[in-house]
């Protein structure tokens, strides 16, 4: 069956092609009387507009998009889904594309898919960030702090929360702490780790290499990180450190099953602390120590950016958000 059109409509209606149009785009010169005879032509017709022909003629699509490499672990799951909502509250749409294709992804944002781009954890870099400014192309970074022209960010305080765990372990008498890192060269994971070194550093306490370890942001792959490395240090003699500081609480997860496993106790044996205090943070056991990630607050701040760059405004200033320390059972001290 044939495509409805908007000559059919004007056909069934009697009206002519430019009365439809503006009947069917809300203009006001239309009387009430005649564009309620076209809807109901229209909807006799099952006549559906051509949103693209639309989007061509404005130069808007309606639509947002975020840009990730992965989508993994209830993280997102509560980012994407705010950032859905305050798109929608705000009349456009979201767009989620999943790719480390940085080719892929220029195209998208720079053929104007999307009215603007939200990105977190691309290979994004800064010769592709001035292109998006030479073309006025808004975008919000949410895991890189940048303000320049028609970009900017709004980003989690990742390395001062990694000062903060590393402070709080070191003052419960922790000096040989572990770090289980995200992937590799992600921003948040190595700002993370920046901070619990800088913590470690400000007691004149050095991070043994080996104790870092590669977790992927996943409870399976934490969970056989932790095992590959306690065998390691068993053979190698290395002393086992007094609490692992994992990427996020996923990670923690996945380390505390594997302490487990081997027979460790947690806090008794070995302390552990996540990031983000997704949902079940608080009820898994022991109930996890966490750095509380502002995830609303940074999905909404994100989209009132991305949505002043679009309305003309250039230079805003990058928002920092900070993170809360949650102590509960994961963690405790050592004894003198």
């Amino acid at each position: 069956m044939a495509k409805v059109t908007i000559k059919d409509v004007a056909r069934e209606s009697g009206y002519s092609i430019a009365t439809v149009s503006k009947a069917l785009n809300g203009v006001d010169v239309v009387k009430e009387t005649t564009k309620n005879k076209i809807l109901e032509a229209a909807k006799r017709l099952d006549y559906s507009p051509n949103l693209m022909g639309k989007q061509l003629k404005s130069g808007s699509t309606q639509t947002l998009g975020f840009f990730t490499s992965s989508v993994t672990g209830p993280y997102f799951s509560i980012l994407i889904d705010a950032l859905a909502n305050f798109s929608e509250k705000n009349g456009y749409g979201l767009n989620v594309f999943i790719s480390s294709d940085r080719d892929k992804i220029m195209n998208t944002i720079r053929g104007r898919l999307v009215d603007g781009a939200l990105l977190f954890d691309t290979i994004i870099n800064d010769d592709d960030i001035e292109q998006f400014n030479n073309e006025r192309i808004s975008s919000v970074f949410l895991d890189r702090k940048i303000s320049d022209g028609s970009t900017s960010s709004i980003v989690f305080d990742s390395q001062g929360a990694g000062r903060a765990i590393g402070n709080y372990l070191i003052n419960l008498g922790h000096r040989n702490i572990a770090y289980i890192a995200g992937y590799d060269d992600v921003y948040d994971s190595e700002l993370r780790f920046a901070g619990l070194k800088q913590a470690l550093n400000d007691h004149g306490l050095v991070f043994e290499p080996h104790n870092r370890l590669a977790g992927m942001f996943e409870e399976e792959a934490s969970y056989n990180a932790i095992l590959s490395f306690l065998r390691v240090a068993r053979l190698r003699g290395y002393e086992l450190p007094t609490a692992f500081v994992a990427g996020n609480d996923t990670s923690a997860i996945g380390a505390i099953k594997a302490l487990r496993h081997e027979g460790l106790n947690v806090p008794e044996d070995i302390s552990v602390v996540g990031f983000d205090d997704i949902d079940v943070a608080e009820y898994f056991n022991p109930p996890l120590t966490t750095i509380r990630n502002p995830i609303m607050a940074q999905a909404r701040g994100a989209v009132e950016i991305l949505l002043s760059l679009l309305q003309g405004e250039q230079d805003i200033p990058s928002q920092v958000l900070p993170g809360e320390l949650v102590i509960r059972k994961s963690t405790s001290n050592i004894p003198s």
